[in-house]
């Protein structure tokens, strides 16, 4: 069962066009704010996959490029969660929940003898679980902060009784980031049912048979909510104890400001000075 699922040709790049107008229409008419960004996002994409097709032919013939390689899928990822936490610096700690989740799911797959110690082998199922980590860490330190936040009475209460201030913080911001499982938990829920993941479909196109396509796919998915619950709890602790925080907002024209003393976790208390 050779073949492709995809057939290269004119057809592909007008149906690319198309689809990328359908995006990026809805969301001008819809008011989303972000046909711009999706325009970008996709001709990033087709830029960078290309290169990334060429470069991965090359250090796929050897374990040392290809462990380069996947080390900078893991800095390129680290540096897009950071800023997605913070652009100010409060988020560079991003790192730290995408390497606990992700290295020790690739040393497992490794040393078990699951994935193979080749390079065409070693990038991809990195990528697919650094990718996921990323994914996880941003979602569930945005919810966490947000809540924080939004919820900074309830947190200051929690203070008044006694709590310390990575107790209080999680009481509040525990519920919100583990919503970022979500996806991850419906995927593996419903693989099979609605979804037959990319791991299963490259199996079969590469002339794998049904139950090997089975298997990968399976290692891929509880290999990534591994790494994702890891990644999450990591990210969660990261903010309850203010490593990985909001900075103040910058006053336009003046020096920042605080409203009250922050605390060690950054958040200003009320009441305070």
């Amino acid at each position: 069962m050779g073949g492709s699922a995809v057939v290269l040709g004119w057809g592909l790049g007008l149906a690319l066009l198309l689809l990328l107008l359908v995006a990026a229409g809805s969301a001008t008419l819809g008011q989303l704010g972000v046909g711009g960004q999706v325009v970008l996002a996709s001709l990033r994409a087709v830029a960078q996959l290309a290169a990334v097709s060429w470069v991965i032919v090359f250090v796929a013939r050897s374990l040392w490029l290809s462990s380069l390689f996947v080390l900078l899928m893991f800095s390129v990822g680290s540096w897009t969660s950071s800023r997605r936490l913070s652009r100010r610096g409060g988020g560079r700690a991003a790192w730290m929940p995408i390497a606990a989740g992700s290295a020790p799911v690739l040393a497992v797959v490794l040393a078990c003898g699951a994935v193979p110690l080749t390079g065409i082998a070693i990038v991809p199922i990195a990528g697919i679980i650094i990718g996921g980590a990323m994914t996880v860490t941003s979602l569930a330190g945005r919810r966490a902060l947000d809540e924080l936040a939004t919820r900074h009475g309830e947190y200051e209460a929690g203070l008044s009784l006694g709590l310390l201030e990575r107790d209080a913080a999680m009481e509040i911001c525990r519920p919100a980031a583990t919503q970022a499982l979500v996806p991850p938990l419906d995927q593996t829920r419903t693989v099979g049912l609605v979804t037959l993941p990319g791991a299963f479909v490259g199996v079969l196109l590469g002339s794998g048979n049904p139950v090997q396509a089975g298997a990968a796919q399976l290692l891929v998915l509880i290999g990534l909510l591994a790494a994702e619950v890891v990644a999450v709890l990591l990210t969660l602790e990261m903010v309850a104890r203010g490593w990985i925080h909001r900075p103040p907002e910058k006053a336009a024209g003046r020096r920042w400001r605080l409203l009250a003393i922050p605390s060690r976790m950054g958040w200003p208390r009320r009441g305070s000075g």
